[in-house]
């Protein structure tokens, strides 16, 4: 086997791995009552705005650059991610979030509305969606005025959003913090709910700040991971498969979670104390996007499970770097642990975007689809069969 085959079959792109993508079928259900009764009709309504000649991923990819665009601006107005920085930016953040989440949820909509659904569309959706966890978190962390804090850390990457009632009870934290200023977070919860109830009598002087861990990962592991489990369970046990191997399928996630802990929380490490929270959750975007999106490829493929990934390497090494005295050795300086960090996003950002070139244009060539755009003969041929089902409704008319 030679060498570009080797690493076609590594990357689960090999043409034996492909064939599966041509029986790609999608069979998500979304059972939120928001989805189906709030946002679902304005999801309806706004798909039927898009041109027709608008592809589906490229829909995917506009709602990503809303939350880019306000990356952009939490750099420059809100750089130490503490602030106050102007009601508009806040606003801002808020609207993106919003039209992330729009764009996210009316793409599947577009692509069978073009008849352009296939697996890429599934892989690109979901990559996009593992870009932005980070990135959306750090923009909660700044409209909070939480800054690089233990607590702003937390928020930043271990932030749990939902893909409907999560991102909309962000979108709400980062409009109150844009009317109200960050500064709200940190008023006792009493003066909201009125001094003289019980509750204010229970509460005291508690604000939201001091029960945030709570709000993050209470819903997380009371509900999230149970109902996961659970569907997971029974999609196995419907398949006579048992469910403890799943659980070894954590593992890259398990150790990603307990290197950044390992590497952030450590009291020898010095870059929360310099402000480069930004950075590295540029960088972790890079390494978790990848992690995730190999599994999801994997999934689609039916190839084994990937349980590594070389961006993990990197990160090892920062947990070693910023606990060098618990080893005997000098406390690395501030300087050569910000240059490091500068390289590991160098060296992910390369790793991220040759691997997904490498897997979108073999899926392309292999499906005899485009990436972005929708070919023209696929467009008159969606234009024929809409113009055809308009003149049989008539008829029936």
């Amino acid at each position: 086997m030679d060498m570009p085959k080797k690493k076609a079959v590594a990357e689960c792109i090999s043409d034996e791995a492909l064939t599966h993508l041509k029986s790609y079928k999608y069979s998500a259900v979304d059972k939120s009552p928001v989805s189906k009764y709030i946002l679902g009709p304005w999801w309806n309504a706004f798909v039927n705005v898009l041109p027709m000649w608008l592809a589906p991923n490229m829909v995917t990819l506009l709602g990503f650059f809303f939350i880019l665009g306000n990356i952009v601006l939490m750099s420059i107005y809100i750089p130490d991610l503490i602030g106050p920085g102007p009601t508009w930016v806040y606003l801002s953040f808020s609207f993106g979030l919003f039209m992330y989440q729009t764009m996210d949820n009316v793409d599947g909509k577009q692509a069978r509305r073009t008849g352009t659904s296939s697996g890429l569309g599934e892989l690109f959706d979901h990559g996009i969606d593992s870009l932005n966890c980070t990135l959306a978190s750090l923009l909660e962390t700044a409209a909070m005025g939480l800054g690089c804090s233990k607590l702003g850390v937390f928020t930043a990457l271990c932030y749990f959003n939902g893909p409907t009632e999560g991102l909309l009870i962000a979108a709400a934290v980062m409009a109150v913090g844009g009317i109200w200023g960050p500064e709200v977070f940190r008023v006792p919860l009493k003066y909201a709910i009125g001094e003289k109830t019980l509750l204010a009598e229970f509460l005291g002087e508690t604000n939201t700040l001091d029960i945030w861990v709570l709000v993050i990962v209470v819903p997380l592991c009371t509900g999230h991971i149970p109902v996961c489990v659970y569907n997971v369970w029974r999609a196995r046990r419907a398949k006579g498969l048992p469910l403890a191997p799943v659980f070894l399928e954590w593992t890259p996630l398990a150790v990603y979670t307990l290197a950044i802990g390992a590497w952030i929380y450590s009291p020898y490490s010095t870059l929360m104390d310099n402000n480069h929270l930004t950075l590295l959750c540029l960088t972790l975007s890079f390494v978790f996007g990848r992690m995730t999106t190999k599994m999801i490829l994997a999934h689609l493929t039916r190839q084994p499970f990937p349980y590594w990934t070389v961006m993990l390497v990197p990160l090892l090494g920062g947990v070693v770097i910023g606990n060098l005295p618990l080893l005997g050795l000098p406390q690395i300086s501030p300087q050569l642990e910000l240059a490091y960090l500068w390289g590991y996003f160098v060296f992910a950002g390369i790793i991220y975007f040759r691997w997904a070139f490498l897997v979108v244009g073999s899926i392309c060539e292999f499906l005899g689809i485009n990436a972005l755009t929708i070919p023209k003969a696929k467009q008159e041929e969606t234009r024929r069969r809409i113009e055809e089902e308009k003149a049989t409704q008539g008829r029936q008319d």
